[in-house]
C-alpha cells in the first residue's frame, strides 16, 4: 500500500510551485538548474518525494526568498498552522489553502507590475470591499 505524502511535505511543495509560478520558472529550467529532471521537481511539488534541506536551500536561492517562505502556513503535527497564519480566521486559512488557481496568479503577476503604492494600496481596499459585500459588482451575475 502507497503512503500518502507528509502534509508538511505537500505544503512545502505547493509552495514552491507557487514561487516557481510566480517568478515565471518552469519546472524544467528549475530541474536544469539544481540537476534532476522537471519530473522530479514534479515530485518534489506534490510533495510524493521529499526536499533535502540543502536541495530546499538551492531552490529558495534560485527562486529568490529565503528557506522560512516554503513553511509559512505550514500545518504542524497538533494539527494548527505555524504562527504567520494562526492568527488569521478560519475562513482566512481555507482561502490560504485553495488559493493560487491561475486566475490568482495572474491577478498577482498584474498586481506586482503596479509601481505606484497609493495605486495598490487602492486597489487592496477595493478588492477587499466586493469581498466583504458578498453581492457581486454591478453587470457581474
Amino acid at each position: 500500500m502507497k503512503k500518502a505524502p507528509d502534509p508538511v511535505d505537500r505544503h512545502v511543495g505547493h509552495r514552491v510551485r507557487v514561487r516557481r509560478l510566480l517568478v515565471g520558472v518552469s519546472q524544467e529550467k528549475l530541474g536544469d538548474a539544481l540537476g534532476v529532471t522537471f519530473q522530479q521537481i514534479q515530485k518534489y511539488e506534490k510533495g510524493t518525494n521529499r526536499i533535502s534541506a540543502s536541495r530546499l536551500r538551492q531552490i529558495a536561492d534560485m527562486l529568490n526568498v529565503p528557506v522560512s517562505f516554503f513553511y509559512e502556513g505550514a500545518p504542524r503535527q497538533d494539527g494548527g498552522r505555524s504562527e504567520e497564519v494562526a492568527a488569521e480566521p478560519a475562513s482566512d486559512t481555507a482561502a490560504h489553502d485553495v488559493f493560487w488557481t491561475s486566475q490568482d496568479l495572474q491577478l498577482v503577476r498584474a498586481f506586482q507590475r503596479i509601481t505606484d503604492h497609493q495605486l495598490r494600496r487602492r486597489i487592496i481596499s477595493l478588492v477587499e470591499a466586493i469581498g466583504t459585500s458578498g453581492a457581486p459588482p454591478d453587470g457581474a451575475e
